[in-house]
């Protein structure tokens, strides 16, 4: 709508897409640091503002050099909030509690994805002008800045550890370098699959004749089924424990995935809500392991290095997918999809093999 609306070319449509991610990213590992010496809350209040009042602005520009000025600002608010979120939730529930929470979190977000993205879709389908739009949207962000504000306790989840507790500890807190490097690039690897599925899959799917349209809503069933993947990826792991939970979803995912290569057209479209719930109900698992491999008061840089390499991921997966598409074909990007699925599989045994369910919390 931007494209259209202020005639931008498509390197212009690039530039604002990577201002907004270029500023998440940097700002990503800083946000965890900063939420050591002013606490979550004050950081996602303002990471909310941030994004409200860059989209306000976004509504009212009418020159590609002011929108991405703006566009820059509300990838600062998004940096304030992925880590944080996930440090407030491991800090206050443990075990199994504290799986199901990750999952519902991660769960809540994508459902956010789709209401806001429906939302403009409707009421753009309605006639209303794309600024008029956006400026509602924007405000309540605001709104919900204020709403933290005030049911969010004002708590500091890091506090000062012991001079026991930080003995013989790096400065990043990491308990197990080696293990956190291997989850690291579980996370990786992870988000490569995930971020390449959801762009190439609706290609995969015009390639077997569907409609541009028909591909569209299978990109959303995908979705659909990638949200409840996320719920259902922390209550399997409170169940089964990390390692075996996530081995199963990857099993099953790469099984999908290479289903999706031989069937017909209309069990493909059948398959992919099933196949969305596996391909991303990994991440919660992935998450929820983070504040193993952390000591608590460093829990918010601990996500936010997980959360910039998930970042970076999915900006390189699917750019290196395209040109292995380009080069040979579609169908091997599938499989490299599938091979790639299978790789993360081989750093699993880094994940705990605890059970929760006999422990309630």
């Amino acid at each position: 709508m931007l494209a259209q609306s202020l005639g931008l070319s498509y390197s212009q449509v690039g530039i604002l897409k990577a201002a907004n991610n270029i500023a998440t990213s940097v700002l990503e590992i800083p946000s965890g640091f900063l939420a050591e010496k002013f606490g979550e809350k004050k950081l996602l209040i303002f990471g909310l503002l941030c994004a409200g009042i860059g989209y306000i602005g976004v509504s009212q520009s009418g020159y590609f050099a002011t929108v991405c000025f703006f566009f820059l600002i509300t990838g600062c608010g998004a940096a304030f909030q992925h880590s944080l979120s996930s440090a407030l939730i491991v800090n206050n529930f443990q075990g199994g509690l504290r799986r199901k929470t990750l999952g519902t979190y991660n769960a809540f977000g994508d459902v956010g994805k789709l209401l806001y993205t429906g939302s403009f879709s409707l009421l753009m389908g309605i006639g209303l002008a794309w600024n008029s739009v956006v400026l509602p949207l924007a405000i309540s962000a605001c709104v919900f800045a204020i709403v933290v504000w005030q049911l969010l306790p004002d708590t500091h989840t890091n506090s000062r550890p012991t001079k026991r507790e930080s003995a013989g500890k790096g400065t990043w807190g990491i308990r197990h370098p080696t293990r956190f490097s291997a989850l690291g690039t579980m996370v990786l690897l992870d988000s490569m699959v995930q971020s390449g599925f959801f762009t190439f899959i609706a290609f995969v799917l015009i390639e077997k004749g569907a409609s541009a349209s028909h591909a569209a809503g299978g990109v959303v069933l995908t979705l659909i089924g990638g949200t409840a993947g996320k719920l259902a990826g922390g209550f399997l792991a409170s169940r089964l424990g990390d390692r075996a939970s996530f081995n199963l979803i990857q099993v099953v995912s790469i099984v999908g995935i290479i289903a999706i290569i031989f069937l017909p057209l209309q069990a493909v479209f059948i398959i992919l809500p099933l196949v969305g719930i596996f391909v991303q109900g990994s991440s919660t698992i992935c998450y929820g392991a983070v504040a193993e491999q952390v000591e608590e008061d460093k829990t918010a840089r601990g996500y936010a290095v997980i959360y910039t390499l998930a970042a970076g991921a999915s900006a390189i997966g699917p750019a290196t997918l395209g040109i292995i598409a380009d080069i040979y074909s579609l169908t091997a990007t599938v499989w490299m999809l599938a091979a790639l699925t299978a790789l993360t599989v081989l750093f699993s045994v880094t994940l705990s093999g605890r059970q929760y369910m006999a422990k309630p919390v």
